[in-house]
């Protein structure tokens, strides 16, 4: 698997768990501290952790030690290859979709003053 694949599957990982995709929605506020993180769960503060690793290994957070205290943010960059992904993907679609219709429109364009061909009829 190639680096970018690799890459991508740990943001998409990453972002498929309802816990991690609240905490990065959280920061989105600003930076935060683990234990405010966990706040609003009933999962325990290692299971956090966890979690927060995660996210870290995936490029989507920064974790910065305060002295005894660690401080999560946002990575900026960190959802822009996901990001690059998904809209090159929907490119694709869109122009595949658009011959589809062109197709089609070529297609009926066809029959555009005849009798279009007649299909098997069901017996009754």
């Amino acid at each position: 698997m190639s680096l970018m694949a690799n890459h991508l599957s740990q943001t998409f990982g990453a972002l498929a768990d309802p816990v991690r995709r609240a905490i990065l929605a959280r920061l989105k506020h600003g930076p935060a501290m683990v234990g405010d993180l966990a706040e609003p769960f009933d999962i325990s503060l290692p299971a956090i952790s966890r979690h927060l690793k995660v996210l870290a290994e995936a490029g989507l957070i920064e974790r910065e030690r305060r002295g005894q205290q660690c401080v999560c943010s946002l990575k900026v960059t960190g959802l822009q290859s996901a990001a690059d992904w998904i809209e090159h993907m929907r490119r694709f679609w869109s122009d595949r979709l658009d011959a589809l219709e062109d197709h089609l429109n070529e297609e009926k364009g066809a029959y555009h003053g005849r009798a279009k061909p007649k299909g098997r009829r069901r017996r009754r």
